[in-house]
């Protein structure tokens, strides 16, 4: 059985969660990271020599990176519309599963990081800064999302499960922000798939 290394409230397991219910996968999460510790472990190590997660053990074969993983997933199960088989439609999903993993990771973590900081401590000018970053990055996927409903093509692909768990914690983002109408649309059809209705209920 597929052995997923990694707690569910971690936005880069929950993209390996997520691409595991589009594809009916059996398999066994175990948590490891953050409040359970264990990433640093002889043991863990062995598996990944970053200490992060997640890992998986498919059989004999060790996989980390949470991209890398999805990949192989939709991969394995044949699924050439998850990660599509035409070449430049497949260089395109790849391509926003990269730059979610950079971009919109860092505006995302920024700006959670400034409005999360104690009331007595914040700092409104540098939360006011992030917010307005995020809004620029986001936007850049909303520009997509209001003309298309998927960010390649007419269905989902490994492409959205990158960009899900990040475009949930923006949606949760306590602070008055504007209404970026091709995200939201996105996020309300993402939400009737049950892949990613289990993982918003883990990732806060």
């Amino acid at each position: 059985m597929l052995k997923i290394w990694g707690r569910a409230n971690s936005s880069n397991v929950a993209k390996v969660m997520w691409a595991v219910a589009e594809l009916g996968l059996a398999h066994q999460r175990i948590d490891i990271g953050g409040p359970f510790g264990g990433t640093h472990d002889p043991a863990y190590l062995r598996l990944n020599p970053t200490g992060r997660i997640p890992t998986i053990e498919d059989g004999d074969f060790v996989l980390w990176e949470s991209n890398a993983i999805v990949r192989y997933l939709a991969a394995r199960s044949g699924r050439d519309d998850l990660w599509p088989a035409a070449l430049q439609a497949r260089a395109d999903a790849d391509r926003w599963m990269d730059w979610a993993s950079t971009s919109l990771a860092e505006a995302i973590d920024g700006l959670r990081k400034a409005y999360r900081q104690p009331v007595e401590t914040r700092d409104e000018p540098a939360i006011q800064a992030a917010l307005a970053n995020a809004v620029a990055v986001v936007g850049i996927v909303d520009h997509v999302l209001q003309h298309a409903p998927f960010i390649v093509g007419t269905g989902l692909t490994v492409g959205d499960i990158a960009l899900g768990p990040l475009l949930h914690r923006w949606v949760l983002v306590p602070l008055d922000k504007p209404h970026l109408a091709g995200v939201m649309g996105w996020y309300e059809r993402m939400s009737h798939r049950p892949g990613f209705a289990a993982i918003t209920d883990h990732v806060k």
